[in-house]
């Protein structure tokens, strides 16, 4: 009797101390839970877009903000600005992916072209002025000689003109030596030497009023110390421009004659690079100052890529093997119209 008297009193106990229990339980999970919820990390709206996260989402316009920080995300699609992507930037990728070696002038032949005969020849008439205006009143008699006054220059272009001639250049005449290639029927070239700047006043408009062409052989120090009776740069591109051909003339007008390889170098490369930076052209012709030359001139010439070179000598027949001596008909300030035609003709004639 007295054990079941205390078993009913240590009911109560036992139903306080499983309500403490489970108080005690539901304290430890909430707390676990807090602890848990305060240690998650968060999504911070400012850094990634939803979208990112969700890729089975569809996006809302208000997903996508323009931000100026190059760490607002880890995706650079939706990044407008360049520092916030490792994509390279559009100069890295011209660097990388573009970039090609400087623009540089390729010329038509570097190489002289191969002759299909040495021994082939022709005859063409080379036409040589120098000055082309009218003689100052105390001219001698060497400048009376070498000065073409326009008004005959004119003459004796309408006459070209009228009898069927055709003006070509020095290239044109070295390919139809070498390559035998075909010429107008009335070929002719016209020269001039020195570069005096009434080439440009002067004999300059009248061949383009005829259409036609000529080669000036110029030499370079009055043109680099600004010399005003001769020729400037801006002139020679201009006339270049224009269908003019340029040859070297050397550099100072010297006697190149028995002298040693590194003055000839200095003259006659020189010369050419100068004309050759101006026209973008290679300069392959060469006209010996005052006529004079040897035969270390003519190997210098060939070894600097020249083709060929003009000198005093009268003449009209030229072959390949004597290209480098090459004849013209030197024309003198007393020379009428008529008086060329004469010329012409006798080389025209058997």
């Amino acid at each position: 009797m007295t054990s079941i008297i205390r078993y009913f009193l240590l009911i109560p106990l036992f139903l306080v101390l499983l309500s403490c229990t489970q108080l005690q339980t539901t304290i430890l999970a909430t707390t676990a839970y807090s602890t848990m919820s305060d240690n998650e990390p968060t999504l911070d709206k400012n850094q990634v877009s939803p979208v990112h996260d969700r890729p089975d989402e569809s996006p809302t316009p208000k997903v996508f903000t323009v931000r100026n920080t190059a760490t607002s995300t880890k995706r650079p699609t939706y990044t407008p600005t360049a520092s916030a992507t490792s994509i390279p930037t559009p100069t890295s990728t011209l660097v990388v992916a573009t970039a090609t070696p400087p623009v540089t002038f390729t010329p038509l032949s570097m190489i002289e072209p191969t002759p299909i005969d040495p021994n082939s020849s022709l005859t063409i008439p080379i036409l040589m002025y120098h000055y082309l205006s009218d003689p100052p009143a105390n001219a001698d008699a060497i400048r009376l000689d070498l000065s073409v006054s326009p008004a005959m220059f004119n003459q004796h272009l309408a006459y070209l003109k009228e009898a069927g001639y055709q003006t070509i250049s020095l290239q044109q005449f070295h390919h139809a030596l070498a390559q035998q290639i075909e010429l107008p029927p009335k070929p002719i070239i016209l020269t001039f030497d020195d570069g005096y700047r009434d080439a440009y006043q002067y004999a300059f408009p009248l061949l383009k009023k005829y259409d036609y062409t000529a080669t000036f052989f110029v030499f370079t120090q009055p043109i680099d110390t600004y010399n005003v009776d001769f020729l400037t740069w801006e002139m020679i591109i201009e006339m270049h421009q224009a269908g003019m051909e340029f040859g070297s003339h050397s550099y100072t007008h010297s006697d190149l004659r028995n002298r040693d390889v590194a003055y000839l170098v200095y003259q006659l490369v020189g010369s050419k690079e100068a004309i050759e930076e101006r026209t973008g052209e290679p300069v392959r012709f060469f006209c010996y100052p005052s006529g004079r030359y040897d035969q270390t001139v003519i190997d210098v010439l060939d070894s600097a890529h020249f083709w060929g070179a003009v000198t005093t000598q009268w003449g009209s027949g030229h072959s390949f093997n004597d290209r480098f001596e090459t004849s013209r008909i030197r024309i003198h300030g007393t020379d009428s119209a008529e008086r060329l035609a004469a010329i012409l003709r006798s080389i025209d004639s058997p």
